[in-house]
């Protein structure tokens, strides 16, 4: 009796697993179809299913609205965005973790609550401050507002990360006459390697998705691809096909990334989930 039970039960875990995996890949597939549709078959009621596919917005976005240059931007500023936050977050964590200073409460406060601030109030003065510096529309404007998001992320991560790490490996590499620096650098760093994967997968894809500060702070010369996929938007023409192959462009890499890096996501998010 307890068999049949449970072979339904599996059958409906499995059906429900199926049904939530469905859900989540529809949004992918209504954007990658779309993208591969005329703008007469995307407006269509009731939606069409069977069409011819075209790569017609793929080379107008690609070849005739210059998108590449944009995703070109997203690249240099997601990549240099993760790089610094890494770079600087990486030993402000281990300094956390491991040392007892005065103010460490108030400092640790202080990155984590930085996360709690909602973009739009910080919208209008990042404005104000980035013209009178002169930094508007350029690559460095953008680092640096992301990296007000982003080291705070690795920061959080790895610091649980290196209290993890025991201290006896510290002190028996002080014996051995190592320094602070090379014990962070040759030890507890590559142990903690599984938070930075994880931190640095999360500060790329906010840097490449991030949309409010790009739109403002990069109109022209710096300006990213998913600021480029908005500007299609123009009156009551909203060119679909245009958007979902911009799109498209912008998800595939990110997921991508993700895919490659899944392994250390996973491992990076349970380490210490169990004691």
């Amino acid at each position: 009796m307890a068999a049949p039970i449970q072979r339904r039960s599996l059958w409906g875990e499995g059906v429900l697993l199926l049904l939530i995996g469905l859900f989540c890949v529809f949004p992918f597939y209504w954007m990658v179809t779309t993208s591969l549709k005329t703008q007469v078959v995307a407006l269509e009621s009731p939606p069409v299913w069977w069409f011819t596919p075209t790569l017609a917005n793929y080379w107008e976005v690609l070849f005739v609205d210059k998108v590449g240059p944009a995703l070109i931007n997203s690249i240099i500023v997601a990549v240099c965005t993760t790089a610094l936050a890494v770079g600087l977050g990486t030993p402000a964590a281990y300094a956390l973790a491991r040392f007892e200073f005065r103010g460490k409460t108030d400092l640790w406060f202080w990155f984590i609550t930085n996360r709690f601030v909602s973009p739009v109030v910080l919208a209008f003065p990042v404005f104000l401050i980035s013209r009178e510096l002169g930094l508007r529309d350029t690559h460095l404007a953008l680092i640096l507002m992301y990296l007000t998001f982003t080291l705070p992320i690795v920061i959080w991560i790895c610091t649980d990360q290196f209290r993890s790490i025991p201290r006896e490996l510290d002190e028996a590499a002080m014996l051995e006459g190592a320094s602070q620096w090379r014990i962070f650098r040759s030890i507890c760093l590559p142990l903690a390697m599984p938070g930075v994967a994880v931190s640095s997968i999360l500060s790329f894809i906010f840097s490449w998705n991030e949309l409010l500060f790009a739109y403002i702070l990069a109109p022209k010369a710096a300006k990213t691809a998913p600021a480029m996929a908005v500007t299609f938007m123009e009156g009551y023409d909203v060119p679909y096909g245009k958007i979902m192959a911009t799109s498209t462009l912008i998800v595939v890499p990110v997921l991508i990334f993700a895919l490659l890096a899944s392994k250390h996501l996973v491992r990076g998010l349970t380490m210490g989930a169990v004691k």
